[in-house]
């Protein structure tokens, strides 16, 4: 554990507090959910299927079980539904009369923590999750230890919890008795953590010899990685080594804009900076977009056309740097009052040791940089986008005043505001993200073969991606009363039905009874 915590405090991914797998309750062992059946109908609902198609509508959907088995259009958009052509129900199975609702693959959160000592119960972690449509998640890093997630993968994929699907990627070097420190040894530690049962590895950067022997031997034994190129390293090891190397994908941007200098080779760095100061790490980050080569210039496009030419991921998770641009809309959002830990909500306040609790002396000067280095960021991504390179979906949760669920829905929006059109946004939420993951033969998108994860809202998603929220979107009503809509009805991942409402009212029940144990009132930062 000692090298495992010391190798984390160099990427600084994570507090070391975070680290102990006993600070974090496994979800329990109880049956929740309807199903699954032998035969499931949805009914005249609106299909969004995440491949990009545009919606259609009103179809039926048969689900057996856990898998999809028909998709049959019942009908005309404004016309009533024809009888004849709809499937029937057989005895012991189920329908959802979904007419006027909208049907979308299970979302899938690409970069996931399963809380730590801020949020010390995955029930609450899981349970915001699937409030919010998430029915996969990939936990890069593993922070709560690997048989730890392992055995919550392992219930999950049995349904025994209340769960997405999980992923387990290691960090490099977790476990290893000694550090490694040749590539014999790196390749030796990625051949144990094939064994252990792991789906992949998270590289926080390393010596570039260590970093090509583990990501070769990592891709020979089929498995997966992703990589926060942590400032450490990326003056030796940037993005694009990493692809060439063969990692799938990147967390974050770091290392993409050193890819990027064209007249310099290592951060302009003030010459008091120090890494472990949380303010300067993340304030300068803000300015390092500005260092690099500009948009659409001869580097830049060299840069972004070997990646594309790599089939290399970009993971961007621009939510959990939104603080950064805009620290009182992230500090204010409005569901933190009822569904944000106490235990979370001091974990976001202005610390020197707390993980992304930067907030030391933040204002006009870091905001401006980070609302420019939005600009630079997005840029890149909606063009790699639109170049033919997959973008997937993270959210990172748990940091920055981000809240597990919510902060994935919001991620939507920030790819809108990038420039993805609303169906280029769900696909990065489903279908890119699967391929990422090795699942787009199981998940990702509503096609027949494919397991039944689903998210049914009775609001269009695309006219306004907020109605994704568990708190839902504002609507003034024609008699002049204001009302929220939306919020997800079901959340349905292996043909099982989960009522979303009733998931979030769950979180706010453990949040209550935690505020009560204390007296806890949210108060913001600075306030008595």
């Amino acid at each position: 554990m000692k090298t495992f915590v010391s190798v984390l405090l160099l990427c600084v991914a994570f507090t070391a507090s975070a680290q102990d797998p006993e600070k974090v309750a496994p979800a329990p062992e109880i049956k929740e959910g309807d199903g699954p059946f032998a035969q499931l109908i949805i009914r005249g609902v609106t299909l969004i299927d995440g491949t990009g198609a545009p919606p259609v509508g009103p179809v039926d959907i048969i689900v057996r079980q856990n898998k999809i088995v028909n998709i049959t259009t019942v009908g005309y958009d404004g016309l009533p539904v024809d009888p004849s052509r709809r499937p029937k129900l057989e005895a012991g199975g189920k329908e959802i009369d979904a007419t006027g609702m909208y049907l979308l693959p299970g979302f899938i959160d690409c970069h996931g923590h399963i809380g730590g000592a801020q949020a010390p119960f995955a029930e609450y972690v899981f349970k915001l999750w699937m409030a919010h449509g998430v029915t996969t998640v990939c936990d890069p890093g593993s922070g709560n230890g690997i048989d730890w997630v392992i055995d919550q993968r392992n219930k999950s994929a049995k349904n025994l919890i209340t769960a997405p699907r999980l992923k387990a990627y290691t960090f490099f070097g977790m476990g290893s008795k000694e550090p490694i420190s040749s590539p014999e040894m790196a390749r030796a530690w990625v051949r144990d953590n094939k064994l252990k049962g792991a789906d992949g590895i998270k590289f926080g950067g390393q010596a570039p010899e260590l970093m090509a022997a583990a990501l070769d031997e990592n891709k020979k034994l089929g498995l997966r990685s992703n990589c926060h190129h942590a400032q450490l390293y990326v003056a030796r090891w940037n993005v694009l080594h990493s692809a060439r190397a063969g990692l799938n994908s990147m967390e974050h941007w770091y290392g993409l804009p050193e890819a990027l200098f064209d007249n310099k080779t290592v951060q302009n760095f003030p010459l008091d900076y120090n890494y472990t100061n949380e303010q300067d790490r993340f304030g300068e980050a803000g300015r390092l977009w500005a260092q690099a080569a500009k948009p659409y210039s001869e580097k830049w496009n060299a840069v972004m056309n070997e990646l594309l030419s790599l089939n290399f991921t970009l993971d961007p998770t621009f939510g959990i740097y939104e603080a950064s641009r805009d620290l009182q809309r992230a500090r204010r959002a409005e569901w933190h009052e009822d569904y944000t830990l106490p235990s979370l909500w001091k974990f976001y306040q202005p610390s020197l040791v707390s993980h992304g609790s930067y907030w030391h002396s933040w204002g006009t000067e870091q905001e401006v940089a980070w609302r420019e280095n939005y600009r630079l960021w997005m840029t890149f991504v909606n063009e790699y986008k639109n170049r033919g390179g997959r973008v997937a979906t993270g959210s990172d949760s748990g940091f920055i005043f981000q809240l597990y669920g919510f902060a994935y829905i919001r991620e939507l929006e920030l790819l809108r505001e990038a420039g993805f059109h609303p169906l280029a946004v769900i696909r990065s939420a489903t279908l890119n993200g699967a391929q990422l993951l090795g699942m787009d033969k199981e998940v990702g998108s509503i096609e027949v073969g494919k397991l039944a994860d689903f998210v049914l809202v009775d609001q269009n998603p695309l006219e306004n991606l907020q109605v994704l929220y568990g708190t839902g979107a504002i609507r003034l009503m024609d008699d002049n009363t204001v009302k929220r809509v939306g919020g997800i009805k079901y959340t349905i991942k292996d043909g099982i039905i989960y009522d979303a409402k009733k998931l979030l009212a769950d979180v706010k029940k453990m949040v209550d009874a935690e505020k009560s144990k204390t007296g806890f009132v949210l108060k913001q930062p600075g306030i008595e």
